[in-house]
């Protein structure tokens, strides 16, 4: 049962070649081990209209990287689903909010190793605007989360004043860089502070 007494059906991750390709598909509960087979994901930064970005702290019980800060959502698209769908849905089970203008910035893959677990993913990167501020995280996600500059964001990564996840230290430079990213923020008429 998830934290709110229901019954939780068994998500999946889509399993791909390294050209993105599906060649099947897995119970999210037994992917991350030490021999994770890649598979599809997504990573989210979420920005308010006041130009933060929302950073969380993962759970300190989760599988992978538990207790590091990162970006604002992951997740992986279930079978049949886009990764912009999969980045909606999971910003709402995992935060509560409702994310628009959700745009994929960048194509990106990983392989991590930590403690005995494996992150091998194709995971792009996207970023997103929530209207609402207010945040409800589910309590089996996250640990703590804050809305912070996104200079601050970037200083803090560079200064190791707090750990990172390794996938969020690699995408804050890209996304930094990233033209299009720019024209995003412009057509939402959103100032980074």
């Amino acid at each position: 049962m998830n934290h709110n007494g229901r019954i939780k059906k068994e998500e999946f991750v889509v399993l791909v070649d390294k050209k993105d390709r599906v060649i099947g598909i897995a119970p999210k509960a037994t992917v991350h081990t030490k021999d994770t087979p890649l598979h599809r994901a997504f990573s989210l930064y979420i920005f308010n209209q006041q130009g933060e970005v929302l950073v969380q702290q993962r759970k300190k019980e989760k599988i992978t990287w538990g207790g590091f800060w990162s970006n604002s959502c992951c997740g992986h698209p279930a079978p049949g689903e886009s990764r912009k769908e999969a980045a909606k849905r999971r910003s709402f089970q995992e935060l509560g909010i409702a994310v628009e203008d959700i745009e994929k910035m960048a194509d990106y893959r990983h392989r991590f190793e930590h403690d005995n677990v494996v992150e091998n993913e194709i995971c792009p990167i996207f970023v997103g605007i929530a209207r609402d501020s207010h945040i409800t995280p589910s309590p089996g996600e996250i640990e703590k989360f804050q809305w912070v500059s996104w200079s601050g964001f970037l200083q803090d990564i560079k200064e190791k004043k707090a750990e990172y996840s390794p996938w969020s230290k690699e995408q804050v430079p890209i996304l930094s860089a990233s033209s299009q990213f720019q024209e995003w923020l412009k057509r939402n008429s959103l100032q980074l502070v």
